[in-house]
């Protein structure tokens, strides 16, 4: 309990049941503990209960400002969305009705070229920020489109409203369906608190030129990465046919230098065992899309066989492929993929809901390589946290007698909704409920 930042003095100060997820712990819940927030955004400390009055001593702050949480209350990391279109929000929730390249050409590419207009991208973005912070997402990884003053403007609202997010614009060079609708590569600039990330659309969408420009771009400015990967079968076949020289799809991002300890790559459903020891080998993650996977017929991915290989995986919405813009709902889409592939083989060992959380907060960080920052709750990592209530009036969970935290905890990763929420922080700032609601 020593101090060592004589600086920082102590924000705020939380009494009650904290869960997170460890290296060694899929969960781990403690029980009437405290934990401090710097002002600086930082957890000072976290300690057992019976330790307050010392702690108040050393960190100066009084016991009467502690934020006291309800028998029925907790607070757990702030949900990692590793992948989502912000650019897509607009129909989430319909044209559900074609495989992925269609899909592409008849809604997403006419779509994506309104965001020229800087009113509608402002209507769009502005939603689909307060939208996934209210249902928990603290850090999202956006695409947004070929346009650089809207996807700088994605970032800006991001940050006003507080989230955490890398924003990408989207660079492609070759679309046929939307003439266009394609671009040369610029480098995206960002505003504070968010950050950029290289993003081509995928192998299909660019020329070998592109990919290495970008390659290149990433290396030199040691920048983040995202883009997609053998999603649907048939983009898996186009892919050998465009690039014959490489061996893989994973191999044509290999060769343009585009897989790196800071690479998500979206979906991943058909690589092979050779493509993810690639993975392991250089670091990079995948971003797992349940929703989109099966909404638009894509795959199933064996989130089991990544966890194997030891590569880095995290969770995503992908809206709008993905009809839900809440991290919850893909979790339960997570479980319920493994399930299926269960039925498919009684000998695959299906994943469970501890699993799931993980890979919704700890997970989804280190597949975006911000591990160091966020993901749990540690000691000088920064606090972005949810506070969730499952006793909200007239809220969607019921509680009977003699249950417990993880029982608890399980209820409302299945049962669950905003409703829940009730407080969500950033770096230590409250940004939910927002300013404009209370």
């Amino acid at each position: 309990m020593n101090r060592n930042d004589k600086t920082a003095r102590i924000a705020h100060v939380f009494s009650g049941t904290f869960v997170h997820s460890t290296l060694r712990a899929a969960v781990e819940i403690l029980q009437n503990c405290v934990l401090g927030v710097d002002d600086k955004g930082k957890i000072a400390f976290i300690e057992n209960h019976q330790d307050v009055v010392s702690l108040s001593e050393i960190w100066g702050f009084e016991t009467s400002d502690i934020k006291q949480l309800g028998q029925y209350e907790f607070l757990m990391p702030g949900m990692v969305d590793t992948h989502i279109h912000a650019s897509q929000y607009s129909y989430t929730g319909t044209a559900l009705d074609l495989p992925l390249l269609e899909w592409l050409n008849t809604y997403t590419f006419p779509v994506e070229a309104k965001y020229k207009d800087l009113d509608f991208a402002n209507n769009v973005y502005t939603k689909v920020v307060r939208r996934t912070l209210k249902n928990g997402t603290t850090t999202a990884c956006y695409f947004a489109t070929i346009h650089t003053d809207a996807s700088l403007l994605l970032g800006e609202l991001a940050d006003s409203f507080g989230q955490r997010a890398l924003v990408g614009k989207v660079c492609m060079d070759c679309n046929s369906a939307v003439p266009q609708y394609k671009e040369s590569p610029i480098l995206e600039d960002c505003y504070p608190n968010v950050k950029p990330v290289v993003t081509p659309r995928f192998a299909l969408s660019c020329s070998s030129s592109l990919l290495s420009e970008l390659g290149e771009i990433a290396n030199n400015n040691k920048l983040h990465i995202q883009s997609h990967i053998s999603e649907n079968k048939e983009e898996v076949e186009l892919v050998k046919t465009l690039f014959p020289d490489c061996k893989s799809y994973t191999d044509v991002y290999l060769k343009h230098n585009l897989l790196t300890d800071k690479t998500v790559m979206a979906h991943g459903c058909h690589l092979t065992d050779e493509e993810l020891e690639i993975f392991r080998e250089t670091g990079s993650a995948i971003s797992h899309c349940p929703n989109s996977n099966i909404s638009i017929c894509s795959g199933m991915l064996n989130v089991r066989n990544i966890l194997n290989h030891k590569v880095k995986l995290g969770l995503g919405t992908d809206v709008a492929g993905g009809y839900s813009p809440s991290m919850l709902d893909a979790m339960r889409r997570t479980i319920d993929t493994s399930k299926a592939l269960t039925i498919q083989d009684p000998q695959h060992k299906t994943l469970s809901f501890e699993e799931v959380f993980r890979l919704a907060t700890l997970g989804g960080s280190e597949a975006l390589s911000l591990d160091d920052q966020i993901g749990n709750f540690v000691v000088g990592k920064e606090f972005d946290a949810l506070r969730v209530n499952v006793c909200v009036p007239d809220g969607p969970i019921d509680l009977f007698p003699g249950e417990g935290p993880k029982v608890i905890l399980e209820k409302f990763l299945n049962l669950g909704d905003d409703r829940n929420i009730t407080e969500v922080y950033v770096a230590g700032r409250q940004v939910v409920p927002f300013p404009d609601t209370k």
